[in-house]
């Protein structure tokens, strides 16, 4: 009978990443930092465990996106009244909120139960090239990552 193994807690270790937004494709990126914060990238990988890193993204206000997304692409919200919906588009939000539109992208590609609430903590976006974690060290992710 073979044992199953599951890590414990000592054993998990979180780093810190750093990404870089700049010129990169929303998807693409949304789905790397996915793949960071769940600990897919890990090799002792244990679906249900939280062993994620921590990611820092910088240049968020620099993101590509592809064909018309810029004019096309919507965010709803609802303020739970009577004729209270509200919609934004992809171009209005980068200009105001650059970090929204990285986190909405990351977060639905998370599971949306207490574990991808815990997990999206995890991620810091920053619309400029600054970010006050340099205490934490984070590590450059690799272009192949």
């Amino acid at each position: 009978m073979e044992k199953t193994y599951y890590p414990k807690e000592k054993e998990i270790s979180q780093e810190w990443i750093l990404v870089d937004a700049n010129d990169q494709n929303l998807g693409r990126l949304a789905t790397q930092i996915a793949r960071l914060l769940l600990g897919k990238h890990k090799p002792n990988f244990t679906p249900g465990v939280e062993m994620g890193d921590c990611v820092v993204v910088v240049n968020a206000e620099r993101i590509r996106v592809t064909g018309k997304k810029m004019t096309e692409k919507m965010y709803y919200r609802h303020s739970n009244y009577p004729g209270g919906l509200k919609a934004i588009s992809l171009r209005d939000m980068l200009a105001k909120h650059p970090e929204r539109v990285i986190r909405f992208a990351v977060w639905g590609m998370l599971p949306h139960n207490r574990m991808g609430r815990r997990l999206i903590k995890n991620l810091k976006i920053y619309a400029g090239p600054d970010h006050p974690h340099q205490a934490q060290k984070p590590k450059p992710l690799a272009k192949g990552a």
